[in-house]
């Protein structure tokens, strides 16, 4: 269906029907009315690329992504609301990851999206810096951390510390954690968090309580097994995300341990599985829905031709559940 079959089928010029679909004035109410009918009887739609070419602009946000996890989902539902109301339409876009990892996405995505079919990107996790590009950019919780003013984390290092004290505050001694991906700023903060509460509490750091996870269920199974199975096994596990902490109690389970009863398991996130696992996991919330709403904030402000001057960093704040308790007695 093309734009000449719409002013055929209402009597008008072409030109016409791009004045009504492009929302310019010059069209009597009784002309628009009839071609927003034909419009919606023939099943019309604009071309977003010719669009863009015509006015530089198509009123599109894209949120790219590695891939589309609990995290980037989340991220996603508070974006999302956000735009709701104004005049940008969202796209969400994950590419694929190149077969030797995941550095470099990124820079392909906003290649094939940007100038033509967006008008600025809000990206998860990226690996690298992108100090140019056709569109304006916020990220949220960039690899190497929030070096630039138009990106947005959470207190990884804190909400980490926090979690970790929740777990000595019950009288836990031997504490594992499972780390999450080695590429990114926030595990590191994570991990870091985690051993700046242990040396707090007088608690010597043990580098066989620490495994891999990389954030992904299958690996945190993997280091679950490995701290559980040693001669002196953790009571409690920090996990670096929930995914992993949500893996280490299946883990457990499987084990025959009871958690909470025998192992506390605490993760990091908040992730709607969180809240509806057996036992509900206690963990460190993220506020990605406000994370979300933010980067969309921040980007109308570039697209409006503010200046972003400062990253943005959210608060983590702690939420005990059931499946951490006090340690178990020798």
């Amino acid at each position: 269906m093309t734009i000449n079959d719409v002013a055929q089928a209402a009597g008008v010029s072409v030109s016409t029907v791009s004045k009504v679909v492009n929302a310019r004035y010059g069209v009597a109410p009784s002309t628009m009315e009839r071609v927003l009918q034909v419009i919606s009887e023939l099943g019309y739609e604009t071309s977003l690329v010719a669009s863009s070419l015509r006015s530089s602009r198509t009123n599109i946000i894209g949120i790219l992504v590695a891939e589309f996890e609990p995290f980037a989902l989340e991220l996603l539902n508070g974006i999302s609301a956000t735009l709701r109301g104004t005049q940008y339409d969202l796209m969400a876009y994950a590419g694929n990851l190149a077969p030797g990892g995941r550095a470099g996405w990124e820079h392909r995505s906003l290649s094939r999206l940007g100038g033509t079919l967006i008008d600025g990107a809000i990206i998860v996790t990226p690996t690298v810096e992108i100090p140019h590009s056709s569109v304006p950019v916020i990220a949220i919780d960039p690899h190497a951390g929030t070096s630039g003013p138009a990106a947005i984390d959470v207190d990884n290092f804190g909400g980490a510390k926090t979690a970790t004290e929740h777990l000595i505050s019950l009288g836990h001694r031997r504490i594992g954690h499972i780390k999450g991906r080695s590429d990114l700023k926030s595990a590191h903060l994570r991990e870091s968090g985690y051993r700046q509460a242990l040396q707090d509490a007088g608690i010597s750091y043990d580098p066989q309580l620490v495994h891999d996870g990389d954030y992904q269920r299958d690996l945190a199974a993997i280091a679950a097994t490995d701290l559980l199975t040693l001669p002196q096994p953790p009571t409690a596990i920090f996990a670096a995300n929930d995914l992993s902490a949500l893996s280490a109690i299946e883990t457990a389970k499987s084990l025959g341990l009871n958690v909470p009863n025998d192992l506390s398991v605490i993760g990091f996130d908040d992730i709607p599985e969180a809240a509806q696992s057996k036992p509900t996991l206690s963990t460190v919330r993220q506020p990605m829905h406000e994370m979300g709403a933010t980067a969309v904030t921040l980007l109308l402000s570039m697209l409006a031709g503010e200046e972003v001057t400062q990253p943005a960093q959210m608060p983590a704040s702690l939420i005990p559940r059931e499946s951490t308790a006090t340690a178990p007695q020798p």
